[in-house]
């Protein structure tokens, strides 16, 4: 074991991150465990009983004692769910400086952490939403400067039939399609590097092969390797992260459809539709969890509670039960007086 009296906070900070890296996260997810590590460093350099600043804060200042003082400081003004992504950012930190060798322990088990239930899909709202977006896309908008129906379609058919995550739509390639017709598969690099195989449709696989035809026509034939990127955006480029947002939202006008997408959803209500219609249909939590590529059956048996209480409440909104109800509290009532 190392002397942990030697190692400052912050330079294994930096380590944790760059291992963390080798994983492929998003830039986001990595700026927020560098935002959640630094963010209670300082609140345990900053104990009014010893103050220093944060480049000097030492590995054995992180006590469970201290942790559990800094959590508690950190969790006042703070969501739950805030609270609970700080912990298993810490709960890794640890994880990785035992395995280095530089503390004997993990002190995070002595830390409560909150219980954060899975958040409520967020799908689109309409029965017949997706349909009237995608048949609202594939053609062709004289109102637009640049049109690329094919493209947009691609995305919009991407995320509702095979639940990809943005991340997971700018990382695929061209080869990422592939298999025999009739068995084809779109493999996904999701989060954690973990990667999956989701089976394509004829159709879903029809609207990739016409969009790809669309490229060559646009931009040549060299630029459907089976290593480019299978987004592009009107140059040619591959599709960024602010890109695909903006393509999604206006596809979201196109169709006139602003008013039935979930507040904060956008992309992600594509991918709620694809596992809320899924678990319609009759699909269990393994399954959905496979097919979404979720790190937790909880997360999956979510989509089926919610649905199940979507349609508990279709049919309490069923006339004829309002009718029975009327007429068993009256012949109740009756029977009560008699």
């Amino acid at each position: 074991m190392q002397d942990e009296r030697n190692f400052l906070l912050l330079p294994l900070i930096d380590e944790f991150l760059t291992s963390r890296a080798t994983r492929k996260p998003s830039p986001h997810t990595l700026a927020a465990y560098r935002r959640d590590l630094l963010a209670l460093g300082r609140l345990i350099a900053e104990d009014p009983t010893t103050p220093l600043p944060l480049a000097a804060l030492e590995i054995n200042a992180l006590t469970a004692r201290s942790l559990r003082g800094a959590f508690a400081r950190f969790a006042a003004p703070r969501a739950a769910a805030s609270i609970s992504r700080a912990w298993s950012t810490w709960n890794s930190f640890f994880g990785f400086l035992v395995a280095d060798g530089i503390v004997p322990g993990n002190p995070m088990s002595a830390v409560d952490k909150p219980v954060v239930p899975p958040p409520p899909p967020k799908p689109l709202r309409g029965e017949q939403t997706p349909e009237q977006l995608l048949a609202a896309v594939a053609r062709e908008d004289p109102r637009q400067r640049h049109p690329w129906p094919e493209r947009d379609l691609v995305v919009l058919a991407l995320a509702l039939c095979a639940g990809l995550r943005l991340a997971e739509l700018l990382a695929l390639r061209v080869g990422s399609l592939g298999g025999r017709p009739g068995e084809r598969r779109v493999e996904v690099a999701g989060k954690g590097g973990r990667t999956r195989m989701i089976p394509v449709e004829p159709e879903l696989d029809r609207v990739v092969v016409g969009y790809l035809e669309s490229r060559r026509r646009r931009f040549g034939a060299r630029t459907v390797r089976r290593d480019s990127a299978l987004l592009l955006d009107r140059y040619g480029a591959p599709l960024r992260r602010g890109g695909l947002q903006y393509l999604v939202e206006s596809c979201y006008r196109r169709a006139g459809i602003t008013d039935r997408v979930p507040r904060g959803a956008q992309l992600h209500a594509l991918r709620h539709t694809f596992a809320t219609r899924l678990a319609e249909d009759g699909a269990n939590a393994s399954e959905i969890m496979r097919l979404l590529g979720h790190a937790s059956l909880s997360t999956s048996q979510n989509y089926i509670e919610v649905t199940a209480d979507a349609q508990r409440a279709a049919v309490r909104a069923n006339r004829t039960n309002r009718s029975l109800g009327r007429l068993v509290g009256s012949d109740a009532a009756a029977m009560g007086s008699g």
